[in-house]
């Protein structure tokens, strides 16, 4: 592009222009208009799925070990879900200088559907797998269904993901902080 047609009668220095030509990821995490890279929603992705894994694996060990029934066992997965994904990005956020009650904000805004796409997708496997629901701690059938879920949710999840980030919602809203 020849941007002398729009700096008639002066010089124009690219260097005093950082962020000009900024790149779709750098755009999407300013809350552009260019969209989100497969790589960044992939990223944000994982980093809520890891505090989701976390909680939800916690949360089904410890309903299955106390021999509680299936509905008692998911509420208590899906709820620390829910509460270890939101804590990976409030404890990030504190970390760059937010107040709790921004964090709070920024972590509700940028994980909620994020998680609760992915904990109604893992969720939804777990329990239409056959036999799943019933499976103990020592099954291979429970880590199975468990693990793949979580699978099918990554793969769910990211492209709902990249939509908020190009956006300017989602992770989108954590990159601001950063």
């Amino acid at each position: 592009m020849d941007d002398s047609a729009h700096h008639t009668g002066t010089t124009h220095d690219h260097a005093t222009h950082a962020g000009h030509h900024a790149s779709a990821d750098q755009a999407a995490h300013q809350g552009g208009h260019a969209g989100a890279s497969w790589g960044t929603a992939a990223k944000a992705t994982l980093h809520c799925l890891t505090g989701c894994a976390i909680g939800e694996i916690l949360g089904m060990v410890i309903g299955t070990a106390l021999l509680w029934g299936n509905v008692p066992t998911m509420v208590l997965a899906i709820g620390l879900a829910f509460l270890f994904g939101y804590s990976f990005t409030l404890f990030a956020v504190l970390r760059a200088g937010l107040n709790l009650r921004a964090a709070i904000k920024v972590a509700l805004a940028a994980d909620t559907v994020s998680i609760a796409v992915m904990e109604f997708v893992d969720n939804a496997i777990i329990a239409l797998t056959p036999g799943a629901m019933d499976a103990h701690l020592a099954d291979g059938l429970f880590w199975s269904a468990l693990l793949g879920g979580f699978g099918v949710a990554f793969l769910i999840t990211t492209p709902v993901n990249k939509w908020m980030i190009g956006r300017g919602k989602g992770h989108a809203v954590v990159h601001a902080h950063h």
